[in-house]
């Protein structure tokens, strides 16, 4: 075994090791005083839908639309957080749930940083869903399902994925060979397979305004 794996799978060994010792420092500058500073709520917009279903190009575009008229957000994309934080995660299903552990931890932060946070991840199973709303307050998760149907998301393939899963080149590939399980009461369900990137962008918007996370006067301009 390379220095490099082994390294890694003391670091998977390891995780089960709980922190001890510590207590949390509650700071001065609180979560409601950078929303005041920033001139609106912070919040968790969750993507999840299958591959190919236009979560990142919609987290992507709606962040653009909220950026531009001022709002702090950053989007936690899957790709990019496997290029470091979760770069020594596999696709196991044992794996994918360590992935939405950490990126739940992440948003969590964002969020009382006064961030508007968008995360754009396959997220295929309920429970790990689940786990990620209960870690935030009340009203601050909204999950947001692309819904697009399969057969879209294979004829886009952008990344040439399917093919491969369809060849078994790729082991647990959501939709062929590991299960995606749909939510059941997402706060928003937006048929990306079918409706405008344009439309898809201000259904997320008008939501925003309609549960207070957006000035209203902004959001009107922005629209």
């Amino acid at each position: 075994m390379s220095a490099e794996l082994t390294s890694q799978s003391n670091f998977k060994m390891n995780q089960s090791d709980k922190s001890t010792n510590t207590v949390w420092h509650h700071a001065t500058v609180t979560r409601k005083r950078r929303e005041e500073k920033n001139n609106h709520k912070s919040a968790v917009l969750w993507f999840t839908g299958l591959s190919g279903a236009g979560k990142s190009t919609l987290a992507h575009a709606v962040e653009e639309q909220l950026f531009q008229y001022g709002y702090n957000t950053f989007v936690l994309d899957g790709d990019n957080i496997r290029h470091g934080l979760c770069g020594d995660l596999s696709f196991s299903n044992e794996d994918r749930k360590e992935n939405i552990r950490r990126i739940s931890e992440t948003a969590k932060l964002m969020l009382d940083a006064g961030v508007i946070t968008l995360t754009a991840f396959i997220s295929p199973f309920r429970a790990e869903r689940a786990m990620a709303r209960s870690l935030m307050p009340h009203g601050d998760f909204i999950e947001i399902h692309c819904y697009c149907p399969l057969s879209v998301c294979e004829e886009r393939d952008v990344k040439g994925l399917y093919k491969k899963a369809r060849k078994g080149e790729i082991k647990d590939f959501t939709g062929i060979s590991s299960p995606y399980e749909e939510p059941e009461n997402p706060e928003i369900r937006i048929d990306t397979g079918s409706n405008s990137l344009d439309d898809c962008v201000k259904k997320v918007i008008e939501l925003m305004r309609s549960r207070n996370i957006l000035p209203v006067a902004g959001v009107d301009d922005a629209l």
